[in-house]
């Protein structure tokens, strides 16, 4: 097989993937991601040749190691950074537990695995002054803890720089002073940190600028791992900000990775706008961009100094493409399918079961789509602009606290969803609703001008699709054919700027199944299958 150079296009991991960590061991090359309330915590994808990726791992899948019940919208997993030594995988990561006003409550943990696939440990908790933590391994066998600081009395600019500490593997502890290595630049909001070590430097890589269309990654350098540290001559490696009319905006928040041939490469987070319009229905997405050591010892892109590039050139790899993930999920088998996750709860059981019905997958209604505890909502990302979703659903809804359906969801203020439900006057019938992101009272309106009734008691299926900024719902009974129904909604409000904007949201767009019973009675629904295909 050709070890050409082959072209790598951006997104290398696309739809809701930020904050990316890259991590190389022999030949295998993995990021790790934010998941935030998503469960289980992290993603982790693997690849050969830094083109192809696929899913390998969400390690964080039990309550000893996370539980998210009560998180807002937009806290639980913030920036992992996964590394390897002493042969282990080491995952750093925080669940944040607040995320609005003055105060952040951001614990920081460290889990462990002999392989990315496991087992990984119970977390260790190493500490809350801030979040974004990451652990750096010195050639001498020590190995350091560093993450931002928040200083509460400083709102809304409390980022106050980035603390290092010592970490003892043995004692599972930080020991020794607390330094503060470094403030950042007049960018503010310095965060993301990652440390490395080349030819007697250690370099500090930084995000600045917050998640928006500021963000950027900062580089600085010091000949002493506690400082002081100076700044590239350009302070930058890449960011959007002088490049309005860049496809790939929000460049920021990166980390290196250096292949076995000696080439540098960053991967980093990124946005794609909808064109005129600043926002970003995928969120932020992860990015690569090759790089080169210059003789001044600086690192910078290869291309255009700090400008993403949409296209690079990948190492000289064999090429490692893996199998396409199939367009149709029948629920036939015991576990949930790879590309599916749900909110927060580490008891999955009481939201959904793949064996209760055979080829279906079993929704337990639970609490309200705007529950921080437990919703019956299980869901895969949008990883384009132009999708098609399908789904199939039989229930029995007993009370207009019953639904059961399709629904595009951002979080508990943006969100589409088609259900059944029952209505006193017409019996089992078709409802909508939509929360078009007014934070903070999301504005709930039911967008058909009645409930419309099912002529059948069978399954119904459901479909949704967006071309651009539109998002349409379709509905059909057995026998009968697609039916349109609903509004044509502004695709565009599943978006980080929507709502509480891009400093506010974090996540992305994810469509799936959900389900309610308002009783508490743990109504069923049952799917019979989901379909996702990204179009032209």
């Amino acid at each position: 097989m050709s070890n050409a150079p082959q072209a790598i296009q951006n997104p290398i991991l696309p739809g809701f993937n930020p904050d990316p960590s890259i991590c190389r061991v022999g030949d295998d090359y993995y990021i790790a991601t934010s998941t935030f309330e998503w469960f289980p915590g992290v993603q982790i994808h693997h690849s050969k040749d830094l083109a192809n990726w696929q899913l390998a791992a969400r390690p964080l899948n039990r309550a000893s190691q996370l539980d998210m019940r009560g998180n807002p919208d937009n806290c639980g997993i913030w920036a992992p950074c996964l590394t390897h030594s002493d042969g282990l995988f080491w995952l750093v990561y925080t669940d944040v537990k607040r995320n609005e006003g003055n105060f952040k409550d951001t614990h920081n943990y460290i889990v462990t695995a002999p392989s990315i696939e496991g087992p990984w440990s119970d977390p260790v908790r190493v500490n809350s002054s801030g979040f974004d933590p990451s652990l750096f391994h010195d050639d001498d066998g020590r190995k350091w803890f560093v993450n931002m600081v928040w200083d509460q009395r400083k709102t809304p600019t409390a980022f106050a720089g980035i603390l290092l500490q010592e970490y003892d593997p043995v004692q599972k502890r930080l020991t020794g002073p607390v330094r503060n290595i470094f403030k950042g630049t007049e960018r503010g909001l310095v965060e993301g940190p990652h440390l490395y070590k080349r030819n007697g430097y250690y370099y500090l890589l930084t995000a600045e600028g917050g998640t928006g269309y500021r963000h950027a990654v900062t580089l600085a350098r010091s000949k002493r791992l506690t400082g002081p540290y100076e700044l590239h001559p350009d302070k930058h490696v890449v960011s959007s900000l002088t490049f309005p009319d860049n496809p790939i905006q929000r460049a920021g928040h990166g980390d290196i990775v250096e292949t076995q041939t000696g080439e540098t490469y960053l991967v980093h987070l990124m946005g794609r706008p909808v064109p005129g319009l600043n926002r970003c229905q995928m969120g932020r997405e992860t990015a690569i961009q090759k790089c080169v050591w210059g003789e001044d010892g600086w690192l910078r892109l290869e291309g255009k100094p700090l400008e993403p590039q949409g296209t690079v050139m990948g190492p000289a790899l064999p090429p490692h493409p893996f199998p396409a993930e199939p367009v149709r999920q029948e629920f036939d088998g015991d576990a949930l399918p790879p590309a599916f996750q749900w909110l927060r709860s580490p008891e999955p059981d009481r939201l959904f079961s793949t064996t209760a019905r055979k080829g279906h997958l079993r929704l337990y209604g639970r609490e309200s789509l705007g529950s921080y505890f437990e919703q019956a909502l299980v869901a895969r990302r949008q990883t384009n602009y132009h999708y098609r979703a399908e789904t199939s659903v039989d229930c029995d809804p007993e009370t207009f606290q019953h639904t059961a359906g399709l629904i595009a969801y951002y979080g508990r203020f943006q969100f589409f969803y088609l259900a059944v439900t029952w209505d006193e006057k017409i019996g089992k019938c078709l409802t909508m609703m939509a929360c078009h992101g007014r934070f903070p009272s999301g504005d709930l309106t039911f967008p058909l001008d009645a409930p419309l009734p099912l002529s059948s008691s069978g399954p119904v299926r459901m479909k949704v699709e967006t071309q651009g900024q539109a998002l349409r719902f379709w509905y059909a009974v057995e026998g009968h054919d697609w039916n349109r129904i609903g509004p044509v909604f502004d695709a565009t409000i599943l978006s980080d700027e929507a709502g509480r904007g891009e400093h506010g949201n974090f996540t992305g767009a994810f469509v799936g199944m959900h389900a309610m019973d308002l009783t508490g009675q743990a109504w069923p629904a049952d799917f019979d299958y989901f379909a996702y295909q990204d179009l032209p």
